[in-house]
């Protein structure tokens, strides 16, 4: 279950009904899917897109996504350290960055940088869909130690997925050592 919170005000939000709202009305869009499959650790990626086809082929259709993929970071990963530290600053992304999570969880964090919301975070956790709009400024971290995110990536094109880095240092605020 999806974990809403925001650090300055010290504030957490578990309503899947509030989260999916305080989200829609930054336009980030958050839904909940049923993530029943249970993969064994060496479900490769055609087992885990073709488990969910009948969920993704719809959404894709009405996005104009073209290809998914599945992003698979667990205590194994090679180069764990160096992949997390990229991922862990502020960037956009010139499309929506679409997640399914199927297993494990991740953190999600959001620098709308409106002059009204501070930053916030979602953990998103198996069965969480959340699409962050295009230029929109985010992080993500996948855990210090032990990860575990099994998660569907849907994109138009791969290009799209390029960070580009705003180099704000906000990151460094939040970001555990």
């Amino acid at each position: 279950m999806a974990v809403l919170n925001i650090p300055d005000q010290n504030k957490s939000i578990r309503d899947v009904a509030e989260i999916r709202a305080f989200l829609n009305a930054r336009g980030v869009f958050f839904d909940q899917w049923e993530a029943a499959v249970q993969f064994s650790p060496e479900a490769d990626q055609e087992t885990i897109l073709n488990a969910y086809a009948h969920a993704l082929k719809p959404l894709m259709e009405k996005g104009g996504y073209q290809t998914a993929d599945v992003l698979n970071i667990n205590a194994h990963t090679p180069n764990y350290t160096a992949l997390r530290e990229k991922f862990l600053h502020e960037h956009t992304h010139t499309e929506d960055e679409v997640r399914f999570f199927v297993e494990g969880s991740g953190l999600f964090w959001f620098n709308l940088d409106n002059g009204q919301d501070p930053v916030f975070n979602v953990l998103c956790e198996a069965g969480d869909l959340i699409s962050v709009p295009a230029h929109t400024k985010h992080w993500f971290d996948a855990g210090v130690t032990n990860p575990n995110v099994k998660a569907i990536r849907i994109f138009i094109d791969q290009s799209g997925w390029v960070p580009h880095y705003t180099e704000s240092g906000v990151d460094t605020r939040y970001n555990p050592a």
